[in-house]
């Protein structure tokens, strides 16, 4: 569920100032007119117009009456003023024209942004605005500022922050009154992540304490230098159509007060088009990193030899030419074993006579097993940090939707602490029915399906049933009276409810199929909180069902919830800030968290694979990363799925034995919108 685009519309409608030096004059709309249209007529801003007409953001008819803002007069005749660059001396004073950046000024007078920033200190605080003059430095100079800065640094007295949970660089940066560049400067091992409790130097050159983690601390002192400048160098990025501040911030790693301080158009939103400033490195496409490598490549990747796990050569197997990826030392009683059975079926790769790039491009099934691959590795490289003593074996399990190898491989199963796959529901049941006798925990890490009962099968994604069944189980725990809105249409709801969730009472249809509001209203009681389940994709009884509750806010607590995602609420016709006030509630497997693990995680994908992480990537991670920590608590990885609940980057793994046998995962997430418009999990 993503409204980014009209949640981050509503947060500027709030956070900005009405304007408090302007008359108004009333303006019809012409059919076909836009918002664009008029706010270049009267030359502003259609922010400006919607600061006085907020409903025309969502529907604009013909002969619709507009305030539109017009400056005083001063301001028009400082306006109709042509905007001359003035020389004094060595500087240049510059005037700011609408739509220019940072980047866009230093690129024209080939400044760096240290400079221009140091010329002028106050950018730090306020950013680029429209009519400001700002001092250029003359190339190869020093700005004044710059070098009394230095001057005084002998006298400076220097200042530490220790990185809480939660916080993040941009916050840190804003809290002292300095940019993110500069925070980095002064801290180069940041660049790639921030480790709660290290310590920044915010302030002086003090030395650092031993208080800083070791982890955090540089490998190589001329690297980290390297890191460093590249994440102060920028480049221009055109955005693309259905592009919000949440995409743009997941793809370049900032958060919406970063964007925006580099780019203060973004300031009256989000347009396709735009050409706005981004630091570089993170559009390079994905290098492949299996398939491209024939079994027997004699190249052997970089060895950690200090940390319980190493890589050895890939090999080929004499058995089923299953190909193995072997992390491995001399195995002790006291080490694990986690196998991988992932389908790369590599003979067809190697047969596909159009090439194996070509495969690669067209086969969605494989690119998903190389996303899952890339998350597995990321866990097995953390394991390698922690120093776990595991080690991984990973086969081409060779499998379709109703074949694999697996059989073939049940002598190099057998003594397995814990195997990852296959992939297919059937193949792991297959998997699982074959290691049964030998006590194996099979591990079905995608399928969403109902599994067979198999004692030591444990399917990890939540099913269907599970994942609705949550939502309603949170509501009763907090003793809330449930009504369902349900269209006639979808019977598959209606009849789930019925036969799963007792007590739940239907609202009333008129004969047409659209909502009886009055109906909705009698079932809502005033003393308990009032769960409203809507499920249905039809706009008009969408509308109705807020309006009903919305009304109903007066006289009880009400709160919007559906049991899956619905792609009606994500167009225009829906207003935002309806669900928002409402409290939109909903159950999903992944939290979409931004928390700091989760961005140092996502960070660190990056950095290593030059893509962000797909949702298989993650899972690739949560999954490898969860076996392997539960198999060294100094228990079985069935103890561990009977005691323990965990969460890693986007999954809960809350294991459960089944009456029938076996077990599943009744890990959900119950999130909502507050009302402060950030997404939340519901205590």
């Amino acid at each position: 569920m993503k409204y980014y685009l009209t949640l981050l519309t509503l947060v500027f409608f709030i956070s900005f100032n009405a304007f408090s030096q302007e008359k108004v004059v009333k303006y019809k709309v012409s059919s076909g007119e836009t918002i664009n249209q008029i706010a270049q007529k009267f030359k502003v801003t259609p922010y400006d117009i919607y600061q006085l007409n907020p409903d025309a953001r969502t529907s604009l008819p013909p002969n619709t009456v507009l305030l539109i803002p017009t400056k005083n007069a001063e301001t028009k005749k400082a306006a109709a003023e042509p905007k001359a660059v003035v020389s004094s001396g060595k500087e240049i004073i510059h005037e700011v024209q609408p739509k220019e950046t940072f980047y866009s000024i230093e690129h024209k007078y080939g400044i760096s942004d240290e400079a221009l920033k140091a010329a002028n200190p106050n950018l730090e605080k306020t950013g680029v605005q429209i009519g400001q003059k700002l001092v250029i430095p003359a190339k190869g100079s020093k700005p004044k500022a710059a070098a009394k800065a230095v001057k005084e640094k002998g006298a400076e007295k220097y200042v530490f922050h220790d990185v809480q949970p939660k916080e993040t660089k941009f916050g840190i940066a804003k809290q002292y009154n300095i940019s993110v560049e500069e925070l980095e400067k002064r801290n180069p091992e940041i660049v790639a992540s921030l480790p709660v409790g290290y310590r920044l130097t915010i302030k002086g050159t003090a030395p650092k304490t031993d208080s800083v983690p070791t982890a955090a601390k540089p490998v190589e002192t001329k690297k980290t230098a390297e890191t460093s400048k590249k994440a102060v160098t920028y480049m221009e990025y055109q955005v693309k159509p259905k592009e919000t501040f949440y995409s743009l911030g997941r793809t370049f790693h900032l958060s919406q007060e970063e964007l925006t301080s580099l780019n203060p158009s973004l300031s009256e939103g989000v347009k396709e088009g735009m050409v706005i400033k981004v630091p570089t490195g993170y559009l390079a496409p994905a290098p492949i990193v299996v398939a491209q490598q024939p079994a027997g490549n004699t190249e052997r990747p970089a060895e950690n030899t200090g940390s319980g796990i190493k890589i050895v050569d890939r090999v080929e197997s004499e058995e089923n030419n299953a190909e193995v990826v072997a992390l491995t030392k001399k195995k002790t009683n006291e080490r694990k074993k986690v196998v991988l059975l992932l389908p790369f079926n590599m003979a067809k790769v190697q047969n596909d006579t159009a090439g194996t790039a070509n495969r690669i491009k067209n086969d969605k099934f494989l690119n998903m097993t190389l996303d899952f691959y890339s998350g597995a590795m990321m866990a097995i490289d953390s394991a390698k940090t922690l120093k776990l003593p595991i080690d991984v074996v990973i086969y081409d399990s060779q499998e379709t939707k109703t074949t694999s190898n697996v059989s073939g491989l049940t002598s190099k199963l057998q003594d397995a602490d814990a195997v990852i796959g296959p992939f297919y529901q059937n193949n792991a049941e297959s998997a699982a029915n074959t290691l049964r006798m030998y006590n194996v925990p099979v591990i079905s890490p995608l399928s969403k399906d109902s599994a067979n009962p198999i004692d030591n099968l444990y399917q990890s994604v939540p099913s269907v049933d599970v994942v609705k069944n949550a939502v309603f189980d949170y509501m009763r725990a907090k003793n809330g009276n449930i009504v369902a809105v349900v269209d006639k249409k979808k019977e598959s709801v209606i009849n789930y409810i019925k036969q799963n969730q007792r007590g739940v009472a239907f609202a009333s249809l008129t004969e047409t199929g659209g909502l009886d509001a009055a109906n909705l209203k009698s079932l809502l009681m005033p003393n308990r909180m009032n769960y409203v389940v809507m499920e249905t994709a039809n706009t008009a009884m969408i509308k109705a069902t807020i309006k009903a509750m919305l009304d109903s806010q007066k006289t009880c607590q009400v709160q919007l919830v559906i049991l899956e995602p619905n792609s009606t609420l994500d167009t225009d016709e829906i207003n935002f800030e309806n669900l928002v006030k409402l409290k939109l509630m909903y159950p999903s497997v992944t939290r979409e968290s931004d928390e700091q693990p989760v961005l140092i995680y996502e960070k660190q994908y990056r950095l290593k694979n030059k893509v962000n992480p797909t949702t298989y990537a993650t899972r690739g991670f949560d999954v490898t990363f969860d076996t392997m920590m539960r198999l060294v608590q100094g228990k079985t990885f069935q103890e561990t799925a009977d005691l323990m609940t965990t969460q890693q980057v986007d999954n809960k793994f809350q294991y459960y034995r089944k009456e029938d046998g076996g077990h599943a995962n009744k890990g959900v997430y119950i999130l909502y919108y507050d009302s402060d418009l950030t997404l939340k999990v519901a205590n």
